[in-house]
């Protein structure tokens, strides 16, 4: 998220993303390289080296992200073997059917969500935690509502 906030500001360190993010910097300088091979960030060599997005974060969808890293983008599976289980196990089928509509309500979200999305939220979300801190007023904890079954 770090270089979505500093998009066109230069190339940003390992170093500071890591820190800034919280993250091991061997385990972000795979996450880099595997974004770097799909032409989603460059490095930059150099003083001012680092890594940088190749494109606006509103060009960059957190479904592309996902499918890059982590594969499907339900623990389902993909949609095609959903559907080849929805054809051919009759006695499962309605509940590949809920699980297939899982997976495309969450690409649904995924595909329409952008980089420029989470960042434009964070910044709103730090705003108002801000105004709550001047005015003292502490979030509150909703309580669960559990169906009665009748």
């Amino acid at each position: 998220m770090m270089l979505a906030r500093h998009y066109n500001q230069g190339a940003i360190r390992i170093r500071d993303i890591a820190y800034e993010e919280e993250l091991p910097e061997k385990f972000l300088e795979l996450i880099l390289l595997e974004l770097k091979n799909a032409r989603i960030v460059e490095s930059v060599r150099g003083a001012k080296g680092g890594y940088q997005l190749r494109r606006a974060p509103s060009e960059i969808h957190l479904s592309e992200i996902i499918r890059l890293i982590d594969g499907p983008l339900a623990p389902f599976g993909d949609a095609d073997q959903l559907r080849v289980l929805i054809d051919r196990d009759a006695e499962h089928r309605a509940l590949y059917q809920v699980f297939l509509d899982v997976r495309d309500a969450a690409a649904k979200i995924l595909e329409n969500t952008s980089l420029a999305d989470i960042v434009r939220n964070q910044r709103s979300a730090k705003l108002v935690k801000g105004q709550r801190k001047k005015k003292g007023v502490e979030p509150g904890v909703l309580p669960m509502v559990v169906p009665s079954k009748n």
